[in-house]
């Protein structure tokens, strides 16, 4: 889940601006821009939006606070020819992350708000879909440096109506959410199958080759504060289907350092101990978010190769949401998986062709075995096409020359072999 302040939350006047809270005190100024976008930052004015919100969201529903956040940029339908057609309904799609868990809506509906449903994700081919849970987000966030000190998810548990016991406890924020996914399994089984082991991406893998409408989820951590500071809770997470765990948010926590902490420093003791419990219950680590000492001393001690689940090339979009290529390279050098994002802060450029040009940058630094999506679907995000689109994407990569074993592998051929080779076996 990115910062929920970036360009597209909301318009402020007559054009885009910026705000800073330099030492408490607020400062409107114009917006900044980079490779022709404006990034959008907010301190207060981002908290008073955002309570005003929520205040409205409590009046008339949550919907009306998703809606404000999730959303899509309008655009004329997009044409695709007959080869992308033809080719992408031929792919196995996969996406390393999607926040849609979060929000007050039943995943089986096609929903008219947000990016991603279990229709959509049917109607975009998305054989297997990344589903973290999200338990905290600081009020102000931004991408250079937060606190922990202040929590948007209560706020969220209050006004959807989760259970009392989620507004106090982030470990049972992430169990409920899982609560949720499972309940879509239950009802719906021919349609999400909640995958934990290897036979399960298989069964899912067979059951769309016979024409079977079924997609595969998979339960991850949007960081590891989720484990209330209790080493033990990493078993627990497990026991409830949890198979991937980011280590951090927008803000540092116990394993350490963010990358849009005050720190920023590496692993704690108790961060080692996480990585070392994970890699013995074969919990794949996620480490978007992660400072860049942490995702240094996570490369020297996990026995198991990475995800970045959802992130951008630095050389592409140069923004502090992205790490610097060299450290990227590193994480796929170690057989990690690099998610490439569709909003702006990780992109700069949120069109198919724009999330294709980042996609074309990440292969051509860490070779096409390497490369996935990452959407962050329903993270707070202004994105330019929801799951059933996925077309788009596949014209813009055709557009732009790339091959098609290619554009097979990044589309989803990467994501199933990562999870084949690093999921359980039973």
């Amino acid at each position: 889940m990115r910062a929920w302040t970036e360009r597209g939350l909301f318009d402020l006047g007559p054009k885009w601006m910026r705000c800073r809270a330099p030492k408490g005190n607020l400062e409107i100024v114009p917006g900044e821009r980079r490779g022709g976008r404006v990034m959008l930052r907010a301190g207060l004015v981002f908290s008073v939006v955002i309570v005003l919100a929520v205040v409205g969201a409590a009046w008339l529903g949550p919907g009306v606070l998703e809606n404000s956040i999730n959303r899509i940029t309008p655009h004329d339908r997009w044409v695709l020819s007959p080869e992308a057609k033809s080719l992408h309904a031929d792919l196995v799609v996969g996406d390393l992350h999607a926040d849609s868990l979060l929000w007050d809506r039943d995943l089986l509906d096609r929903g008219d708000r947000g990016h991603v449903d279990v229709p959509r994700l049917l109607e975009g081919n998305v054989s297997i879909q990344v589903f973290p849970a999200v338990t905290k987000a600081p009020f102000g966030q931004n991408y250079e440096s937060n606190s922990g000190d202040s929590d948007m998810i209560t706020i969220l548990t209050w006004i959807q109506g989760w259970p009392e016991v989620t507004r106090t406890r982030l470990k049972e924020r992430a169990l409920y959410q899982a609560h949720r996914l499972h309940d879509v399994e239950k009802r719906a089984p021919g349609r999400l199958r909640i995958v934990k082991t290897r036979g399960d991406l298989e069964a899912v893998l067979q059951a769309r080759l016979r024409g079977e409408p079924l997609v595969g989820g998979l339960l991850a951590t949007e960081g590891s504060h989720a484990l209330d500071g209790e080493l033990g809770a990493v078993v627990d997470l497990h026991e409830a289907g949890f198979r991937m765990m980011g280590l951090h948010h927008f803000f540092d926590n116990r394993l350490g350092g963010s990358l849009h902490g005050t720190g920023k420093g590496g692993l704690t003791p108790f961060g080692r101990d996480v990585v070392r419990e994970m890699n013995q219950l074969g919990i794949m680590i996620d480490v978007a978010h992660s400072s860049p000492a942490v995702v240094e001393e996570v490369l020297e001690i996990s026995e198991f190769p990475v995800v970045v689940s959802h992130t951008g090339i630095r050389s592409v979009c140069d923004t502090p949401r992205n790490l610097e290529d060299a450290l990227v390279q590193r994480i796929a050098d170690q057989g990690g998986l690099i998610g490439v994002g569709f909003w702006d802060g990780a992109v700069c450029d949120t069109t198919p062709a724009g999330v294709a040009r980042a996609i074309v940058r990440a292969v051509e630094l860490v070779g096409p075995r390497h490369v996935a999506l990452g959407s962050d679907w329903d993270g707070g995000t202004e994105v330019q096409f929801d799951a059933s689109e996925l077309p788009a994407l596949t014209q813009a990569l055709l557009d732009q020359g790339v091959e098609e074993e290619i554009i097979r592998a990044v589309m989803g051929g990467n994501l199933v072999r990562y999870l084949g080779e690093n999921l359980p076996v039973n």
